[in-house]
């Protein structure tokens, strides 16, 4: 697949940028013209993703996260979200619902399976001590 359009952006690991994200995503995700249930789907994705950044990558300190987003055709988006963080060990288990490397009196373990629900594909790559990368990619329908 063929990218048509794309952008880059990199923020510190604040809770404050996880607002930001999600608007710099709706925005170029906009020229899809997409339903505001889709759009919400995107944006509720992306905070998933760079909570799991912000909360897991990073814990204790302050670190960056990476956001490229790239329109593939008139109807897909992909949303990429890098760290250099601590990395998962086992991304299958990670993946699991109600799985949490943190507080589960504070964490539902649920960030991998709303990516999944809201997104069409969801892929994890992660090496220990070296960061972990999220390809998230929807297919939109569109208003019509």
């Amino acid at each position: 697949m063929k990218t048509k359009d794309y952008i880059k952006v990199s923020f510190p690991s604040l809770s404050s940028n996880e607002g930001f994200a999600r608007s710099c995503v709706a925005c170029f995700a906009a020229r899809l013209d997409p339903t505001l249930d889709e759009l919400s789907d995107i944006k509720t994705a992306v905070s998933e993703a760079v909570t799991n950044c912000i909360v897991h990558a990073y814990p204790g300190e302050i670190g960056t996260i990476h956001m490229r987003c790239r329109i593939i055709d008139d109807k897909t988006i992909e949303v990429s979200l890098r760290d250099t963080g601590v990395g998962i060990e086992d991304v299958d288990k990670a993946r699991e619902p109600l799985f949490t490397t943190g507080d589960p009196c504070e964490r539902a373990g649920m960030g991998f399976s709303i990516m999944e629900s809201f997104m069409g594909k969801v892929k994890v790559r992660s090496k220990p001590g070296k960061g972990t990368t999220v390809v998230m990619r929807k297919t939109l329908d569109g208003r019509k």
